[in-house]
């Protein structure tokens, strides 16, 4: 029932505008660990099956790219070149994790279009990439998110009862929809997020009609096209209830969302955002997915989102000395207290500098001082079930008893034995020490 219920998670993950973050990563060369950590969605109460998405409606949304018939976009702020220019720097503003800027230029945005949907969209996105850094735990930006969110919807849901022709107002729908499931089952009200997302999956085979008058449109049918084919290749117990869903294709839906990532406006750097986590998690291609992180990190360079993924990807990789410059500008952010800088990116960095501590520059006092402060930053950030702080532990363990400190070893073993998978290899180390000492 664990997977019947992802299919929740299917539906949520493929709305315009979200974005995931902890997945599992794999192993850098020479092997220390892979990353296992929390999933950003979580999938609802198995229990409740009537929370699940009725499945006898069908979805239908075409694997090709639609024509739209002659279609009256007066109005559209979504295709309005001269309202791109102008936003243009609040988008970057907004990637850049420079809130107040970029919001300053929404609300002027507002206070001419109060009743177009856009602007308190962009609102919404803001406080949402508040969310974002912390690994999608801090509640402080909830009510506010949630506000801008139900505004958007009932400003676009008066602009499709007047034209239900209005693909711009089906596009912000299947967005507002999309964020407000998301959030919600981050929160665990399945109900609310159910009902969202079956919403949103409504409005983006409507806006799907406009895919040929901007990329705009083409990125929610771009990962669904993705994600129709790796949900049930990954969890194939989603493949009977996943019958009533057209059949997708993996490489048209790269495609798409590589056209989105170069040729969108608004929704580009999500674009880019799902394209590099794809390569890096799904499709396991580290080398494909470094160019992208290395374009977001460097092109919004005080997105501490971007920084830690372009951070892993070279990790990944062995481009260690990128790796490490770029961990130890994390941490200095982090250190300045700028805004997004957390202790989930902290982690990251503290872990990468103390693996090249121990091994590239064979300092084990400041190796020892990184693992520790990394441990310290997972706990911060509740992540102490697996990955970084499962391996800065066993790392510590090991130091220990290369220098015969039976006491420590036997403290960072315990922990090991207690936090890691009981299949794991770092699982039966510590069994096995622990045994003998």
């Amino acid at each position: 029932m664990h997977q019947l219920l992802q299919l929740l998670f299917f539906l949520l993950l493929l709305l315009p505008g979200v974005a995931r973050a902890q997945q599992p990563v794999g192993t850098p060369p020479p092997p220390p660990p892979s990353e296992e950590t929390r999933s950003e969605t979580i999938a609802p109460d198995p229990t409740r099956p009537d929370l699940l998405p009725d499945s006898t409606r069908q979805v239908k949304l075409e694997n090709v790219d639609v024509a739209p018939a002659a279609v009256d976009i007066s109005g559209w702020l979504l295709l309005d070149k001269d309202i791109q220019t102008e936003l243009e720097g609040a988008v970057y503003n907004l990637y850049n994790f420079k809130y107040d800027k970029a919001e300053r230029q929404f609300r002027s945005l507002r206070r001419r279009y109060p009743n177009h949907p856009m602007p308190y969209f962009l609102l919404g996105l803001s406080a949402w990439w508040k969310i974002v850094p912390t690994g999608i735990q801090t509640k402080l930006y909830d009510r506010q998110f949630f506000a801008y969110m139900d505004t958007t919807i009932t400003k676009a849901e008066a602009l499709y009862k007047k034209d239900n022709q209005n693909y711009e107002a089906s596009f912000f729908l299947a967005a507002g929809y999309g964020f407000d499931a998301r959030l919600h089952a981050e929160r665990r009200d399945w109900r609310k997020a159910t009902v969202s997302a079956k919403r949103a999956l409504d409005y983006l085979e409507k806006s799907k009609e406009a895919n040929d008058l901007s990329p705009e449109f083409l990125f929610g049918q771009a990962l669904f096209n993705y994600y129709a084919i790796w949900v049930p290749e990954n969890y194939p117990l989603l493949k009977p209830v996943l019958l009533f869903f057209p059949k997708g294709n993996k490489q048209l839906g790269l495609q798409q969302l590589r056209n989105v990532a170069e040729n969108g406006f608004y929704v580009a750097p999500e674009a880019r955002t799902y394209l590099m986590r794809i390569l890096l998690i799904e499709e396991d291609k580290p080398a494909e997915a470094l160019p992208v992180a290395r374009y977001l990190a460097t092109t919004y360079p005080e997105n501490a989102f971007f920084q830690r993924h372009y951070a892993n990807a070279c990790f990944r990789e062995g481009k260690f000395r990128e790796c490490e410059l770029i961990s130890r500008d994390l941490l200095d952010k982090l250190g300045r207290g700028l805004p997004g800088y957390e202790a989930n990116g902290g982690r990251y960095a503290t872990y990468f500098l103390a693996y090249f501590m121990q091994h590239k520059y064979k300092d084990l006092a400041k190796a020892r001082d990184y693992y520790q402060r990394c441990i310290v930053f997972a706990e911060q950030n509740g992540e102490t079930n697996h990955g970084f702080y499962v391996f800065a532990n066993l790392a510590l363990a090991r130091l220990a008893a290369d220098n015969k400190d039976v006491r420590s070893a036997r403290r960072y073993y315990t922990v090991i034995l207690e936090k890691s998978d009981r299949k794991s290899d770092q699982f039966r180390e510590a069994r096995e020490y622990l045994k003998v000492k």
